[in-house]
């Protein structure tokens, strides 16, 4: 699917990130970028329309890998006026082919882009700053510069989890980009609660599923290491600790993949390097909170830019932040949808649902 771009290439990448006092350990973990290109090229093999696959190479050097898709089967006439693209942006420790699901249905009437942020997946990874508001310029700069060099005048902008506070960013600093903001679980959105509970809160918080058990090992060395250190140090038990906390993943998409493919290529995504997810622990006081909340920030969306915020119904990310987006914003442009029998991965929980969803937001726009 990526006829030019070869092993080689991707090696010189990694000689370029930074050092570190743990670069003995790629002789010690069962990867490489090699077997991440490996495990995706099966997912991405899936895909039935026309597929574009590249590195689009940033002004300072750094590469980010990049799909797009357009229906083969649809000759639009010459003079129709060209669809809004859509842009997905993944989320923490993913990449590209956690969309299998959904980009080739929402690739029918309008092309999509899908890239892996910087500093994840197959994307380059270098240093992130340590100061919560540089890393997060840092993932927005980036953004910008991919769609200067593919001349995408404007899109319309989905990110789940982190890459909806990411989005959200970027649609405050370049908001004429963006013709409709599409945010799935975001995280990143409320400030992080006092140490007391208050009165008649408990009830409201109870209601939402407990944290994942993957979530909270997580959370056990984020204050100490980078957060996905312990895949790093597990070595060649690296993929079956993946698959023990994770397992969710194989399910979602046993349908398509029989064996180990999705979570082999969240193991690949996740063992290499540490990057973006030291931009991501600069930027949050636990797996949970932004140290900078963009509940604070929503206001500076133009009021006239729609936003849609679509929640899981059984996520631990707790959908009221998005009625409190409601309330900061003009209401008329902002929408909030939760979609039954969904965790966090609303889009691999119920594919059919959300890809329905995302469908007619984007037939509003153009």
């Amino acid at each position: 699917m990526d006829p030019a771009t070869t092993t080689a290439p991707m090696q010189s990448d990694c000689e370029t990130e930074p050092s570190s006092v743990w670069s003995w350990w790629p002789s010690w973990r069962p990867t490489s970028m090699s077997l991440l290109k490996t495990a995706e090229s099966k997912i991405l093999a899936c895909i039935q329309n026309d597929v574009w696959s590249r590195f689009v190479t940033l002004p300072n050097r750094d590469r980010i890998w990049t799909l797009s898709l357009t229906n083969k089967g649809v000759r639009k006439p010459a003079e129709q006026a060209p669809k809004t693209p859509l842009v997905m942006v993944h989320g923490f420790g993913g990449g590209v082919g956690l969309w299998i699901r959904n980009i080739d249905a929402l690739s029918r009437s309008r092309p999509v882009y899908a890239f892996d942020l910087l500093g994840f997946g197959r994307s380059s990874r270098p240093s992130f700053p340590s100061d919560a508001t540089q890393a997060e310029k840092q993932f927005v700069d980036s953004i910008e510069q991919w769609r200067e060099y593919l001349g995408l005048e404007n899109m319309i902008l989905l990110g789940h989890s982190l890459g909806g506070y990411l989005a959200t960013s970027y649609a405050i600093q370049y908001p004429t980009r963006v013709s409709h903001l599409i945010l799935v679980d975001p995280w990143g959105f409320p400030e992080r609660p006092q140490p007391q509970t208050q009165e008649g809160q408990g009830s409201e918080v109870n209601k939402r599923p407990p944290l994942p058990r993957w979530v909270k090992a997580i959370a056990a060395v984020v204050s100490l290491f980078n957060p996905l250190a312990v895949i790093r140090a597990a070595g060649p038990w690296g993929p079956g600790l993946v698959n023990r906390f994770r397992p969710d993943f194989k399910r979602k998409f046993e349908d398509l993949f029989e064996d180990d493919t999705m979570t082999q290529y969240i193991y690949h995504c996740n063992a290499q390097t540490p990057s973006g997810e030291v931009g991501f622990r600069a930027m949050s006081e636990s797996l949970g909170w932004a140290k900078n909340p963009m509940l604070d920030r929503v206001h500076q969306l133009p009021p006239s830019m729609p936003l849609t915020m679509l929640y899981g119904a059984r996520s631990w990310v707790d959908s009221s932040s998005g009625d409190r987006v409601v309330q900061i914003r003009n209401q008329a442009h902002t929408k909030v949808l939760l979609i039954d029998d969904a965790s966090h991965h609303v889009y691999a929980d119920q594919p059919e649902e959300f890809n329905k969803v995302v469908e007619n937001i984007c037939n509003s726009v153009n």
